[in-house]
């Protein structure tokens, strides 16, 4: 029997890679495909010589010319920190768009069921807390955070409209914080830019009073719960995150803890629309995917921290922490 044949896209970022490796793991033939503007081809090296992996350098914005069967399609390229977004706006407006328009198109032809990367930022700055999946969200469409927020809302409003009116097969996942190795240390989200500072020696970098919350998931219980959706029979959003909450102040100390250094916590204006809080509503996930997350965050943050501690002088000094210039209150 041959092999089921899955396309990832963003397959060389954070997730995708994880992806890539579930997928072979499965026995699946992985096409992998990124236009490396976020990605890092480091992520998926270990993977270049098995014979089921297949890496295509393609900008999904632009027209997909793709030969053969497909079973599924994963869709994860796009921008996800702060830092990106705020630096290539039009390219995150239009892979959320273009890109996504395109997938579902190809899907179509191929008769390949899609699943798409969506995130708790749908949600925006929440005032219903936690957030299920029933709330709209409350969402600044001109504001900075803007071109990620509503490029996702678009995506899984034609995500949906595809499902209802040529039938195809989707799935939509509701992605909250993540962690874990191959993130990019520098990227501007909390925990590597914590570790970050922890590793340079510099005080960690509190935006706001502190007081805002994150919950943190593991990305091999995120990837467990996205491979469960896409195999299941459920087409609707579903929020996979830990639902676990801890203030970003109580984050920094446990960073300080972790990592045995003595640095401050220092504080600067909260960015401008920047969610004060963040948590998961799982019900959905237990009840339809038998889902919960399985790795506590002491766990967890012990195998992230001994990634980073690995990577070179370059990567651990590289600019991009430089971080929210225009995106701070004035």
């Amino acid at each position: 029997m041959a092999k089921k044949k899955v396309l990832i896209t963003g397959a060389a970022g954070f997730l995708g890679s994880h992806l890539c490796d579930r997928f072979i793991k499965e026995g699946y033939n992985v096409i992998a495909m990124d236009n490396l503007i976020t990605g890092d081809l480091r992520n998926i090296e270990h993977l270049q010589n098995n014979p089921d992996f297949e890496f295509i350098n393609h900008d999904i914005s632009e027209y997909i010319d793709f030969e053969g069967a497909l079973d599924y399609i994963l869709h994860f390229a796009s921008p996800a920190s702060p830092i990106d977004y705020l630096k290539i706006p039009i390219q995150t407006l239009k892979v959320g768009s273009l890109g996504t328009h395109n997938l579902l198109g190809l899907a179509k032809d191929k008769k390949a069921r899609l699943l798409i990367a969506s995130t708790s930022e749908v949600y925006g700055d929440p005032n219903v807390h936690p957030q299920p999946e029933e709330y709209y969200g409350n969402v600044n469409p001109v504001g900075p955070r803007g071109v990620y927020d509503e490029a996702k809302r678009f995506q899984e409003a034609i995500t949906m409209a595809y499902h209802t009116y040529h039938g195809l097969e989707t799935r939509i996942v509701r992605i909250f914080n993540t962690y874990g190795p191959r993130m990019r240390l520098n990227d501007g989200r909390v925990l590597p830019a914590f570790i970050g500072q922890a590793l340079r020696g510099e005080d960690l970098t509190v935006f706001g009073d502190g007081s805002q919350t994150r919950s943190f998931c593991y990305v091999d219980d995120l990837i467990e719960g996205i491979y469960r959706l896409l195999l299941s029979d459920y087409v609707h959003p579903v929020n996979i995150g830990n639902p676990h909450e801890i203030t970003i102040a109580e984050f920094a100390e446990e960073i300080i803890k972790l990592t045995g250094t003595d640095q401050k916590v220092i504080y600067k204006p909260l960015p401008k629309d920047d969610p004060l809080q963040r948590q998961p509503k799982i019900d959905r996930a237990k009840e339809i995917l038998d889902w919960e997350p399985k790795v506590n965050r002491e766990e967890g943050l012990e195998i992230t921290y001994e990634y980073f501690k690995s990577l070179s002088e370059e990567d651990l000094y590289k600019k991009e922490h430089n971080t929210f210039e225009g995106y701070i209150k004035k």
